[in-house]
């Protein structure tokens, strides 16, 4: 049932919250975040999941390279792509419209988990639902979702007091000239791919979204289980 804060449970997980919201600037979304994050951390929810778009925004993350951002701030501004220094783990990424973004705001101690684990959890989550629209995606390297030589979705949390915030973007139809800015997570921006360059005819965000949330819900549900 759907609050008048856009969130609703997640069935059989009592008190974990979806939050689904449409276009959201990088920092209202920070801020949206670290509100459930105190909501989780205080034991008034158990734990969210948000998913969103963003406006165009580079995002620089704690392992961020100056080399790796290739525009100057007024090239960015003069494209409408924001530039906003971050607290999440990994590089230097692009966020915008057509990418499906996540945040989950988890306890990791509530799952039994830590964060490699938890990174393995997402990618699962990913992996599963692209292959619903006939894409076999896989791992490659620290953290990602990967088609090939190719990245579909990128991944970079942070944890606080046990609980996470971040998470992952994936690309289902965006403007990928929009990485042509950067070295995305110091890759070349020819090495990242979207659903809509794999799947024909493309699958539509609501489709998306819907198996994003079907699969992180059984992968969390699995991950609470007593092994």
């Amino acid at each position: 049932m759907h609050t008048r804060d856009g969130r609703r449970s997640l069935i059989g997980l009592p008190d974990f919250c979806l939050v689904e919201r449409g276009l959201m600037h990088f920092e209202e979304a920070l801020k949206l975040q670290l509100a459930l994050h105190s909501e989780v951390r205080s034991g008034r929810i158990k734990g969210a999941l948000i998913l969103l778009e963003h406006y165009p925004v580079i995002t620089l993350g704690a392992g961020a390279r100056p080399e790796n951002l290739l525009a100057t701030e007024d090239e960015l501004r003069a494209s409408d792509i924001e530039l906003v220094r971050t607290d999440r783990g990994g590089d230097v990424t692009y966020h915008g419209p057509g990418q499906l973004v996540g945040y989950p705001i988890v306890d990791l101690r509530a799952i039994r988990s830590d964060v490699h684990r938890f990174l393995r959890l997402i990618e699962s989550t990913i992996i599963s639902a692209v292959a619903d629209f006939g894409v076999a995606a896989g791992r490659k390297g620290p953290a990602g979702v990967w088609v090939g030589e190719r990245k579909l979705c990128s991944i970079g949390i942070a944890v606080r007091g046990g609980v996470t915030y971040h998470g992952f973007a994936l690309n289902v139809n965006p403007n990928l000239n929009h990485f042509g800015f950067i070295n995305p997570c110091g890759l070349k921006s020819e090495q990242i791919t979207s659903l809509d360059r794999l799947v024909a005819p493309p699958p539509d965000m609501s489709a998306v979204r819907d198996r994003v949330t079907k699969y992180f819900h059984r992968y969390i549900l699995e991950a609470e289980r007593p092994e």
